[in-house]
């Protein structure tokens, strides 16, 4: 939201999102002093006085916007960034919603973590890849110089186990390989693979509901990694729901809508397309539930927690997010993707 302001708090510019949030027309605002719209007008007037005569180049504060036809409806936090202008006793107010400005620093920092974890994953993949070969392979060359059945026993486990973790490694080193096929991308196409998929998994006891904006356009993108990102989640999902399965109470929806105006990373992109994967399961665990892209990290016995860090790392590369939002009885995955 950005304003042009005069010392005396009189309106001179603002552009849509500002008239939007403040619930004015333009026309109402260029009569309004925006002083009065915050709940603490001294503050900034105080603050507007000081950068319109030079005091400051900018400052920067917190406060409340009030918003409603009678300014007293509702209340606004929003981060304030009043800058010099080249006119005279002007000033530039950018505001910034207290929440929004907390997910994009939230999604940089998950940026971050994923991408020094990415790097993690890949050097001790290769450290433990290295000399699996070799264990391997001495494993079968001492199977054929027993005699014993009994004896090849364990070294028939060796070889298992090192196909295990041969398994494990390649599935860690994944994600660091990038789209390959890019080409055009229906979304609900990838989630009627992926829905398909699961049924024949769990033919009985679940029910996966579409709830689909059929307006949304197609995209550039991988098809195969986005079908294999949703396709872990909504799997993630299937496997917690397994006593509501068992009660055939068990329910998962596939929703599509259509957002605007978002900020991605540090990109504001026009149009996003949002999956909402949501399940009526028990939820994720509190214990883990700030970790739960973080590779190795499950909930589940016998789960790998590759899962989700892989949809992670195939989601970003196509410039998207995934987020979680968890209680008991709902457990809603969010992928935000950009669209052209």
């Amino acid at each position: 939201m950005v304003a042009v302001v005069g010392a005396d708090g009189q309106c001179l510019f603002a552009n849509a999102a500002f008239e939007t949030n403040l619930g004015l027309s333009r026309r109402a605002m260029l009569k309004s002093n925006l002083f009065d719209t915050f709940t603490d007008a001294k503050t900034v007037r105080d603050t507007v006085h000081a950068v319109a005569q030079n005091q400051f180049s900018n400052s920067r504060f917190e406060g409340q916007l009030r918003r409603g036809a009678s300014l007293h409806t509702d209340l606004l936090p929003v981060h304030v960034i009043v800058t010099q202008m080249d006119g005279p006793s002007q000033v530039l107010l950018e505001l910034i919603e207290i929440e929004q400005q907390t997910r994009q620093d939230r999604e940089e920092r998950a940026l971050g973590q994923a991408q020094a974890t990415k790097e993690l994953i890949r050097n001790l993949a290769h450290e433990i890849k290295n000399p699996l070969g070799g264990i391997r392979g001495a494993a079968q060359l001492l199977a054929m110089d027993l005699e014993s059945p009994e004896l090849t026993e364990y070294t028939d486990v060796i070889v298992h186990e090192a196909d295990r973790l041969q398994t494990l490694v390649d599935r860690l080193l994944a994600p660091h390989r990038n789209a390959q096929v890019v080409g055009d991308v229906n979304i609900h196409e990838v989630c009627e693979r992926v829905r398909s998929l699961v049924l024949v998994e769990y033919p009985r006891g679940l029910k996966i509901v579409r709830d689909y904006d059929t307006s949304l356009p197609d995209f550039r993108g991988d098809r195969e990694q986005l079908i294999q990102a949703v396709l872990n989640i909504v799997q993630n999902a299937a496997q917690a729901l397994a006593e509501r399965i068992a009660a055939g109470d068990a329910c998962i929806v596939l929703r599509t809508r259509v957002a605007r105006q978002v900020t991605l990373g540090k990109t504001r992109w026009r149009l996003a397309l949002e999956l909402h994967v949501e399940d009526n399961g028990p939820g994720v665990p509190p214990d883990i539930r700030d970790r739960i892209f973080y590779p190795l990290v499950t909930g589940r016995d016998g789960g790998s927690g590759l899962g989700l860090t892989l949809a992670q790392t195939f989601v970003q590369q196509h410039q998207g997010t995934i987020a979680c939002d968890s209680e008991p009885g709902r457990t809603d995955f969010l992928i935000t993707l950009p669209l052209p």
